[in-house]
């Protein structure tokens, strides 16, 4: 997709977020608007699977930028989120220089750590200028990460800069769009919360549900897909470890299109509650009479809703 310019409007931006196949409410569309408007980073928290990650892919296709994604995880540190020294390519360097015997110590080192002997990680990419415009800087999953990475954010966020030793100080031209997600798993400092604006994403309502699955998967039948819904909403409202978020919906309603379903009945339910749920209590808590009252009581909600 070509470039386009950032939003000048909340309408803008519900626009932007609906061309790329995002269907958001205007709280989110507000708080993506002045992320985008403000240069400040976004940081995004709710539960897996309720289009956190999304979001960022969809800004980058619709405004044409590059993606750059960084998936957090234990132990994460700077070598692989921001940069490291290209070793092997330095020691030939150094041993190039020792036989021909032409260059003193202190021009040797300043060569061997040069931005040509520099492996530049998601986040030093981010920082780089681009044609297109600045990138997009997903950085997913932050509460898997430790508290130390999570601390040398700080300068990212707040200054768009990162400081090499070696080197100095690489500052972006201008700031990359940021997106920052958790899923809560932990809490994140307020300090680098205070570097962004926030917002929760929730489980979205049964309409805005219904509207992302028909756009997602325009081929679902209608009633079908009405159904999935109301029998997922009703179904987050149970005792579950985990709760299904919209991508276990969109699972669901692709796998019963599989099966030829064009109406849910207690067996199939049952049969393919592992495609909603990811824990072997939650299956046994909701399979056999419990999932055919959820069936009945969503059916019931369509019927009153006609």
């Amino acid at each position: 997709m070509a470039p386009r310019e950032i939003p000048t409007s909340i309408e803008e931006t519900l626009s932007l977020l609906s061309d790329g196949g995002y269907v958001a409410d205007r709280a989110l569309a507000t708080v993506l608007f002045l992320s985008l408007k403000l240069g400040r980073p976004l940081f995004l928290e709710g539960e897996a699977g309720v289009g956190k990650t999304e979001i960022a892919k969809v800004l980058a296709e619709t405004l044409g930028r590059k993606l750059i994604r960084l998936q957090c995880y234990e132990g994460l540190d700077v070598s692989s989120a921001v940069y490291e020294w290209n070793y092997p390519a330095q020691m030939v360097e150094i041993r190039l220089a020792e036989a021909a015997g032409d260059r003193d110590r202190d021009s040797l080192s300043k060569d061997v750590f040069s931005e040509r002997f520099l492996i530049k990680r998601p986040i030093l990419q981010a920082l780089e200028p681009d044609v297109a415009g600045a990138p997009v800087l997903l950085i997913d999953e932050l509460d898997r990460a430790d508290e130390a990475f999570e601390a040398f954010l700080l300068e990212v966020l707040a200054d768009n800069q990162v400081t090499i030793p070696e080197i100095g100080t690489i500052r972006a031209p201008w700031p990359p769009i940021v997106v920052v997600t958790t899923n809560r798993t932990r809490e994140i400092h307020d300090a680098l919360k205070r570097r962004c604006l926030y917002h929760w994403v929730d489980y979205p309502d049964a309409a805005r549900e219904l509207a992302i699955l028909e756009t997602k998967l325009p081929g679902v039948h209608h009633r079908l897909a009405a159904e999935v819904v109301a029998f997922v909403q009703g179904l987050r409202g149970e005792d579950l470890f985990k709760k299904p978020g919209v991508a276990e919906t969109l699972d669901w309603a692709s796998a019963l299109t599989e099966l030829d379903q064009v109406a849910i009945d207690p067996e199939t339910v049952s049969d393919t509650l592992g495609v909603l749920l990811k824990y072997q209590d939650d299956i046994a808590k909701i399979e056999g009479s419990r999932a055919k009252e959820l069936l009945d009581e969503a059916r019931a909600q369509m019927a009153a809703a006609e």
